[in-house]
C-alpha cells in the first residue's frame, strides 16, 4: 500500500459529479452554485467526471462519452475553461472540500491529438489497425503503455493537472502497468505530495478474461502498492446478486468482511453502490425502507462511502454516458438530511482505526471496537421481525434519528429502520 495513505480517509466521504448532466448550464459555473449543499450534506471531497473535449469518430450518441477524449490538456468549452476550473477548486477548498478530476489514460478519443501527432503510441490489432483490447469500447483507441513515450508524456500530463486539483479518480487503471502508476506518482509528489490516488479497480471476473486475452490487469492488492482508495468492485456483484434476489445475503456480508484479511491493515475501500457505470441503488432496492437501510450501511461499513449526485433525492434513472441527460432534481424524495446525519456519525474515530467485524451472518448488523467504546450497526434489509444483537438488555439512543431502542433478550423487535448505536463496552454480550 502506498506508504503515506492516511486512514482518516476512512471518515471522509465523495460527492460524483456528471458536470452536463447536473445543472441546466451543464458547466462549472453551474456546479459553483451547488456547493453549498453540496458541503451542508458533509462531503468532503467533489469528484468530477473527465471534461477534456469528446471524440467526434465513432461517438456513441450525439453528444458522446466524456471518457472518449480527444485532448488530456483542454478543457471541454462548452463545460468552461481553465479559469472556470481554477474558481471552482478555489470555492470547493473555500468551503473546506476537496477537488478531485478523472484520469483517463487507458485509451483515447479515435481522433484525439495523439492519434494524429503520435500514431505510434497506440495498441494495434493482429491487422495493424488502431483498436481497443477488449469490450464494446468501440469509440476509443487504446494507448502502448510499453512505450516509454507514453508514459513520460501521460506523468507530465499528471503533473500539469496536480497543480489544479486535491486528487485523481483513474479510470481502470488496474489494466495500465502497475510500475507505471509507481513512477507517475513518486513524479507528481514532487509537484503536489498531498494528491489524493483513487483507482476504479475492476471486477474479478474481468481480471481474468483480460489476463486469458494475453493482457494484463492487476488486482486490487496489487493496486494498494500505490493507491490509496480502491474501489469495491471485488465484491460487487455479492450485493447485486443478493438484490435480485439470486443470491442469499450473507454471501454479501461475508465478503465485505473477508476484505479484512485480504488487504493490507491499512486498506481503504470507496463503497459506492451506485455510479455512473451502475444503475442507481433507488432502482435495485425492493422498497423504500431497504433502500434507507442500504445508504446507512454504505456509510457504516469500513470505508470511504461515495454518493453518485442524485442518490440523495432516491432517483432510479442513471443519467446517459452519450447523450445530455439532466438530473431530474427532486426534493420532495431528498434525504440530504438524512446523508449530512451520516456524514457526522463518519466523522467518528472509531470508524479510522477500531476492530471492524461482521455479528450476524445472516443479518447486516456490523460494528466497531476502539477503547472502551463499542459502536453497532443494525440495518434491516430483510424487514426482520426481529434481529439478534450482541448487546445487555435496556434502552438505547439511535444515533441516526434519537429514537430510544428496546433491547430486551438480546433481540431489537419490531423496528425497520436503520439503527446506529454508541455505547461502552461494559454494555457489549
Amino acid at each position: 500500500m502506498a506508504l503515506n495513505t492516511n486512514i482518516n480517509l476512512r471518515n471522509k466521504s465523495i460527492y460524483q459529479v456528471f458536470i452536463r448532466q447536473h445543472s441546466k448550464t451543464g458547466d462549472f459555473k453551474g456546479l459553483l452554485t451547488d456547493l453549498d449543499r453540496i458541503k451542508n450534506m458533509g462531503f468532503d471531497i467533489v469528484y468530477l467526471l473527465p471534461f477534456h473535449p469528446i471524440g467526434k469518430i465513432s461517438r456513441k450518441g450525439s453528444i458522446g462519452s466524456p471518457y472518449s477524449i480527444v485532448n488530456y490538456y483542454e478543457i471541454d468549452e462548452n463545460i468552461g475553461n481553465l479559469e472556470d476550473l481554477i474558481l471552482l477548486k478555489k470555492e470547493v477548498n473555500k468551503r473546506g472540500m476537496d477537488l478531485m478530476m478523472d484520469i483517463v489514460f487507458n485509451h483515447t478519443s479515435r481522433d484525439s491529438y495523439l492519434v494524429k501527432h503520435k500514431p505510434e503510441w497506440f495498441y494495434k490489432n493482429e491487422n495493424g489497425l488502431f483498436a481497443n483490447r477488449v469490450g464494446d469500447w468501440s469509440d476509443i483507441t487504446d494507448l502502448d503503455l510499453n512505450n516509454l513515450e507514453v508514459r513520460e508524456y501521460l506523468i507530465d500530463v499528471l503533473k500539469y493537472w496536480a497543480k489544479y486539483v486535491d486528487g485523481f479518480r483513474c479510470d481502470v487503471a488496474p489494466l495500465l502497468p502497475i510500475d507505471f502508476w509507481s513512477d507517475a506518482r513518486l513524479q507528481v509528489n514532487k509537484v503536489n505530495e498531498n494528491i489524493l490516488w483513487l483507482t476504479e479497480s475492476v471486477e474479478l471476473s474481468f481480471i481474468k478474461y483480460i489476463r486469458d486475452l494475453g493482457f494484463d490487469a492487476s488486482s486490487d492488492s496489487q493496486m494498494y502498492d500505490v493507491f490509496d482508495v480502491c474501489y469495491d468492485y471485488d465484491i460487487f456483484k455479492y450485493m447485486d446478486n443478493y438484490l435480485d434476489g439470486s443470491m442469499p445475503l450473507n454471501r454479501w456480508l461475508t465478503k465485505i468482511i473477508e476484505q479484512e484479511s485480504i488487504y493490507p491493515k491499512n486498506y481503504v475501500k470507496l463503497r459506492s453502490f451506485e455510479n455512473h457505470d451502475q444503475a442507481r441503488i433507488a432502482s435495485k432496492a425492493k422498497n423504500k425502507n431497504q433502500l434507507i437501510n442500504l445508504t446507512a450501511m454504505q456509510f457504516f461499513i469500513k470505508g470511504m462511502p461515495m454518493i453518485y449526485a442524485g442518490q440523495e433525492h432516491q432517483i432510479k434513472h442513471r443519467p446517459d454516458l452519450f447523450e445530455t441527460d439532466l438530473i431530474m432534481w427532486d426534493e420532495n424524495n431528498s434525504i440530504e438530511d438524512y446523508i449530512k446525519t451520516l456524514n457526522e456519525i463518519k466523522k467518528d474515530l472509531v470508524f479510522k482505526d477500531g476492530i471492524f467485524n461482521l455479528e450476524h451472518e445472516n443479518e447486516a448488523v456490523f460494528s466497531y471496537l476502539k477503547d472502551h467504546t463499542f459502536m453497532l450497526g443494525i440495518f434491516n434489509l430483510e424487514n426482520s421481525k426481529s434481529i439478534k444483537v450482541p448487546l445487555k438488555d435496556g434502552l438505547y439512543l439511535n444515533l441516526i434519528n434519537n429514537d430510544m431502542i428496546n433491547i430486551k433478550n438480546n433481540l431489537i423487535s419490531d423496528y425497520l429502520e436503520p439503527i446506529i448505536i454508541k455505547t461502552e463496552v461494559i454494555n457489549k454480550i
